[in-house]
């Protein structure tokens, strides 16, 4: 078993800090203690003139980062503990670094890249992403919303494709990462161990000249005309019905992956995606973002969201309330509540 301090690794190699995220059994899930080092290793590099650029990749084949414990985040919330908030200030805040981080901070975004996964990685300066990439933050599908700034980064794919993505948690391959701004470069696999030997001795920008190359189609880019209609309505209900009323089948399939979801996370997301829009910077988006994760604290459907996905697997939540009618607008507001002295800030 692994202990605390092999859960996430730190080498320099040449000119380059390398951050190697090492629970491959657990796809590299974060855990408390793991953001705190990383946190600590890069405000160390930030000012080590050697380490000129940063590296972040996971240990194994199936994938960078599938997010955070959310079976301990269950156990807490079932207990009416902190634990979580305490993760998620400490993880919010790391994220906000990432974004800021003063030398270039590079993500290798292979294979299976969600929720957390996407905190340690989408707010990078240089994201590749692999033949192998699935990106997403599913989050409504056990009754949260998306946090570590991903309504910041939903916010601002073009059009709605980012709202598609955060109600329907659905995942996307390597060339709709690009399309969605949640990625900047795609590498084939295969390539990846030679583009991290080549960051040992020379720029990021002059090994992505060696290795960079055109991925395979993706599925969005076809679907931008529905996807923005329907997505622009006001309402998640008349979201539904529009895309019910495509007459598409991937509108229609869209459709049901929502219906499948907790309704009061999906006007939660809804209503976080179109604030964050207007609060102009990820740190204000961050702070909103903890306010609704406490706050979900106290939901029902997080902790049956969990428990049907994670904990029993039947893959049938039972959401208190079951339907979006039944979701009041004071039910949404109830997540956006100020914390009071708990509030996230940012030094």
């Amino acid at each position: 078993m692994k202990t605390e301090d092999d859960t996430v690794l730190f080498d320099i190699e040449g000119r380059t800090g390398v951050v190697t995220l090492n629970r491959p059994k657990a796809l590299n899930a974060l855990t408390h203690p793991m953001v705190l080092r990383i946190d600590e290793a890069l405000t160390g590099w930030a000012q080590d003139p050697a380490v000129q650029q940063v590296l972040i990749r996971g240990a194994g084949e199936r994938g960078l980062c599938a997010g955070g414990d959310i079976r301990a985040i269950h156990d807490d919330a079932r207990a009416g503990n902190t634990a979580s908030a305490d993760f998620w200030r400490d993880e919010y805040r790391l994220n906000a670094r990432i974004a800021r981080y003063p030398k270039p901070y590079i993500a290798l975004m292979d294979g299976i890249v969600m929720g957390g996964g996407v905190g340690v990685s989408a707010h990078g300066r240089v994201r590749v992403v692999t033949e192998r990439s699935r990106v997403a933050m599913p989050e409504t599908g056990i009754g949260f919303v998306p946090d570590v700034g991903g309504t910041w980064l939903l916010g601002r794919a073009p059009g709605r494709l980012g709202t598609h993505l955060a109600l329907t948690g659905s995942a996307v391959g390597a060339a709709d990462a690009l399309l969605c701004g949640l990625a900047d470069h795609f590498v084939p696999a295969g390539r990846l161990p030679e583009l991290t030997a080549g960051l040992a001795a020379a720029p990021v920008h002059e090994v992505l000249a060696r290795y960079a190359a055109t991925p395979p189609p993706g599925d969005l880019a076809d679907r931008r005309a529905w996807i923005d209609h329907c997505y622009a309505a006001d309402t998640v209900e008349e979201i539904v019905d529009r895309l019910l009323g495509q007459g598409e089948p991937a509108a229609k399939e869209a459709a049901e992956t929502i219906l499948a979801k907790s309704p009061t996370a999906l006007k939660v997301t809804l209503a976080a995606l179109r604030r964050a829009a207007a609060l102009g910077s990820l740190e204000p988006v961050l702070a909103q973002e903890f306010r609704v994760s406490c706050n979900a604290l106290a939901s029902p459907d997080l902790v049956e969201g969990i428990r049907a996905q994670v904990v029993d697997k039947d893959r049938r939540p039972r959401w208190s309330p079951p339907a979006l009618a039944d979701v009041a607008d004071a039910d949404v507001e109830r997540f956006f509540a100020p914390l009071g002295a708990g509030d996230l800030t940012f030094g």
